[in-house]
């Protein structure tokens, strides 16, 4: 029997941000371009309900999955709305965004593109999982993600609790990672007038002994100020080393930085680690690329080593967000419900902040959401106005708060129980709460029907103004 999965997961989709026309996206899918590579159809030791399904992408193109869907048992079709899956990387699918829905005994599933294209099927005749331990919650991971995934040898238990969500399988047997050396993507967008690092690193690397780098910025963006030497190269300061940076002819616009490991006979550190953090203050708000001109080299004690430079596009915020436009707050579909409707501000945000004003007039946040909507049922009393404030932010930045207010006209003040008729049960309801404050943990928000935060005579005699009144 399926499970409704209803927990918060780990990632999203709709985080995956880039500026228009700085990211190089195919605009076709080719069978086996994006494979599932990952499915934790058991959940996770947190909870049953987290389960979450990770694509891979084998090629070296990014590749758009707005529209893409997985069809699940030939029935259930789970819709990708948007999201961008990077070069050789990994995208989850999760419940916090798709209400995933995996059977325990075994599922079909069918990877689709847009254009309705089959992509990739896992176990397409159905029947038990291929892999995965319920109890001890091992994810059913791919051990080589080029190859067939409804082969049943090229799945296999993943080797720790929980599986690898965004990262090479436990149980990869493919071909060995490239070496390249990247430039760290900021999860938080710098704001004009913000220092800021970024960090250097170099992944997959065998005997690399030395480098030197070129790297280019816009100067109008971006105003480098220094760097600090990672433990990479040092193996965390056991190898002594040089380090040298410096902007060429002392002008904003490219970084000449190196170094390299001061052993003789001269030897190389192979694996993955940082090389240095560079340090910059966002001038101003755009975006600009951080790259790596063609004279930038890694080498190894005795030539150059053949490696990818993975460059980046990083953005800077203004230092203001603007507010959202065309607030505007009606009555819910239900009653005891209010429901506010926005427009995102032009300049875009993150997320929304919700506040509402309590009983002592203060303006209290109820809610941090992504979506331009929002429903407040949380114990409403019929016929009091009710004040709000909606905030836009942007990485670290908040907009003006826009304001609305509204009652709700429907039910009866006084009717504590909800049963639509002020009676009885009503009036006991409040005798057993009578002088209690809003500090006091058995306080009930419902019987407070004046809102001013204690329940007392004014809360009696609304029930005794409606006494015996049916709604």
């Amino acid at each position: 029997m399926k499970k409704l999965t209803i927990g918060l997961l780990i990632f999203s989709l709709f985080f995956i941000k880039f500026p228009v026309g700085m990211i190089n996206v195919a605009n076709a899918a080719a069978p086996g371009s994006v494979v599932i590579n990952e499915v934790a159809w058991m959940g996770t030791s947190a909870s049953t309900t987290e389960e979450w399904i990770e694509l891979y992408n084998t090629t070296g193109s990014d590749i758009d999955l707005s529209g893409w869907t997985i069809i699940d048992d030939g029935a259930d079709t789970y819709t990708i709305s948007s999201g961008v899956i990077l070069a050789n990387d990994y995208f989850l699918i999760e419940d916090a965004v798709i209400p995933l829905s995996l059977g325990n005994t075994g599922d079909s599933l069918e990877l689709r593109d847009d254009f309705n294209q089959v992509i990739d099927t896992v176990n397409s005749s159905g029947g038990a999982w291929f892999a995965g331990d319920n109890t001890n919650k091992y994810t059913m991971e791919k051990i080589d993600p080029v190859l067939n995934g409804d082969d049943t040898v090229n799945w296999a238990d993943s080797l720790v609790m929980d599986g690898t969500p965004g990262a090479q399988n436990s149980v990869f047997t493919g071909p060995p990672a490239s070496p390249e050396v990247t430039i760290e993507d900021l999860t938080v967008n710098p704001v004009e007038g913000e220092a800021f690092s970024i960090t250097v690193s170099a992944d997959n690397v065998t005997d690399m002994h030395s480098y030197g780098f070129d790297i280019t910025y816009d100067p109008t963006i971006l105003a480098y100020t220094s760097a600090t030497e990672g433990t990479f190269l040092s193996e965390s300061g056991a190898i002594s080393t040089a380090f040298n940076e410096g902007l060429e002819d002392d002008l904003q616009g490219k970084i000449i930085i190196a170094g390299s490991r001061l052993t003789v006979p001269a030897t190389g550190v192979s694996g993955s680690g940082d090389l240095f953090t560079l340090n910059f203050n966002a001038l101003a708000a755009g975006s600009t690329a951080i790259s790596f001109d063609a004279s930038s080299f890694v080498a190894d004690p005795s030539s150059d080593i053949t490696i990818t430079f993975d460059s980046d596009v990083l953005t800077v915020d203004p230092a203001s967000v603007d507010p959202i436009e065309n607030l505007t707050i009606s009555e819910g579909s239900n009653r005891y419900e209010l429901e506010l409707n926005w427009t995102a501000p032009a300049s875009g945000a993150d997320s929304y902040k919700i506040l509402r004003k309590d009983t002592q007039g203060t303006f209290v946040e109820i809610a941090n959401i992504a979506s331009t909507s929002y429903i407040d049922a949380n114990s409403l009393i019929p016929t009091h106005t009710y004040e709000y404030q909606v905030i836009a932010v942007k990485g670290s930045l908040e907009s003006t708060p826009q304001n609305a207010q509204l009652a709700d006209s429907r039910g009866l003040k006084g009717d504590n129980n909800r049963s639509d008729r002020v009676d009885g049960r009503d009036l006991t309801n409040l005798a057993l709460k009578y002088t209690l404050t809003e500090s006091d943990p058995q306080f009930d928000p419902l019987i407070d029907t004046t809102y001013d935060g204690q329940i007392d005579g004014s809360d009696l005699i609304d029930i005794g103004a409606n006494w015996a009144t049916t709604y």
